[in-house]
């Protein structure tokens, strides 16, 4: 996929949302939405109609013990690259397996 702008970053999708996540959380299970379709004329959404807005719904083994916070931000931290490049808004659901 190219960038909408020249020399712009590409913008995010599915695959490698999950590639990420999987690297860094180790996620027991992922499903990962592009959203942004959903979005047209909202802020943060831009003309090609994907990589804004997302969903991750995520199960891991790192999340056990931990509150609700400290989940999402493991969830953040894992996605600040794609925030970096144009993710305007993550929809997380935390799967609790125990």
């Amino acid at each position: 996929m190219t960038a909408a702008v020249t020399g712009s970053p590409p913008l995010p999708t599915v695959p490698a949302i999950e590639a990420q996540l999987r690297a860094d959380l180790q996620p027991t299970e992922l499903h990962v939405l592009d959203e942004s379709g959903d979005h047209a004329g909202h802020a943060g959404a831009n003309a090609e109609g994907f990589g804004t807005h997302f969903r991750v719904r995520i199960a891991s083994p790192l999340f056990n013990g931990k509150s609700r916070v400290a989940r999402h931000r493991l969830v953040y931290d894992s996605m600040q690259n794609f925030i970096d490049q144009g993710l305007h808004a993550l929809a997380i659901e935390i799967i609790d397996k125990t």
